[in-house]
């Protein structure tokens, strides 16, 4: 049975319990295999040699903090050369990730849906129990697969820290 970590988390100030482990820097990444879009798996191994920052929204659809974090990355991975790779994940089913995409024009991240089985959400200890959605955070990966910078949100409607992300990321290019 998964670790349960309750009141880690808070939605407008309710306490929320997620599901998985606390992964902490130099942790080996886990790895995951997620919908790219309803035919096509993505997995960590697709990324070799990469280094990975995972940003992971509750829904693109339904927050406007969803919507800034994405944009703000979206922004951000434009700057950084192909060394990098920049993922929004979240439950949205793969369509809807490409309407808002389309109608968004954010064209520098790759959308990865753990809409199946929340298997990434599990692993990566961002399972929200009670609503299966994925607790706002940001993960930055080496090439090497090892969690350099972790950020678990505490409130679900406030914005990561993307200065501190994106410094993460800079050390590795």
């Amino acid at each position: 049975m998964p670790q349960e970590r309750i009141g880690e988390a808070t939605a407008q100030g309710n306490p929320l319990t997620l599901i998985g482990p606390e992964l902490k820097v130099g942790d080996k990444a886990p790895v995951f295999t997620i919908s790219k879009s309803i035919i096509e798996q993505a997995s960590l191994a697709d990324y070799p040699g990469k280094v990975k920052l995972i940003s992971v929204v509750p829904s693109l659809d339904h927050t406007g903090v969803c919507d800034a974090q994405t944009r703000r990355f979206d922004e951000e991975a434009a700057k950084l050369g192909d060394q990098v790779v920049v993922m929004t994940v979240s439950v949205d089913l793969p369509f809807a990730q490409s309407r808002w995409r389309d109608a968004e024009s954010v064209d520098n991240v790759i959308f990865l849906s753990d809409y199946a089985d929340r298997s990434f959400g599990q692993s990566y200890g961002v399972l929200i129990k009670e609503i299966q959605l994925l607790m706002r955070s940001v993960f930055v990966i080496d090439a090497n697969d090892t969690i350099q910078y972790v950020e678990y949100v505490g409130e679900m409607t406030e914005h990561p820290n993307y200065e501190n992300a994106m410094a993460a990321v800079r050390t590795f290019i």
